[in-house]
């Protein structure tokens, strides 16, 4: 039986721009095979969605409460989605 895939859809607040949190996201999820994308709302939150296996996602939701060293997490908004078919992950613009 295969593992579970399932989508995350993030929105992100705090210190969470000018930090390198889109590039610790990246990181971790080149870590846990995660997919999706990562950018910066005019808001001052770090928009996320992530795609991978269900374990894999639990613990990158747990990465990206605690952030890079410089971050601060304050908000955490997340919502379930439709899985997509990403093939990496990407920071946008």
């Amino acid at each position: 039986m295969a593992a579970e895939k399932v989508q995350k859809h993030i929105y992100i607040s705090g210190r969470v721009q000018g930090v390198g949190f889109r590039a610790f996201i990246r990181e971790q999820a080149a870590v846990l095979d995660i997919k999706g994308w990562a950018k910066n709302l005019t808001d001052g939150r770090v928009e996320v969605v992530i795609q991978g296996q269900k374990n894999n996602i639990k613990q990158m939701i747990l990465k990206l409460k605690e952030g890079p060293s410089f971050a601060r997490v304050d908000d955490f908004e997340i919502n379930d989605e439709k899985v997509d078919n990403y093939k990496d992950f990407e920071i946008r613009f």
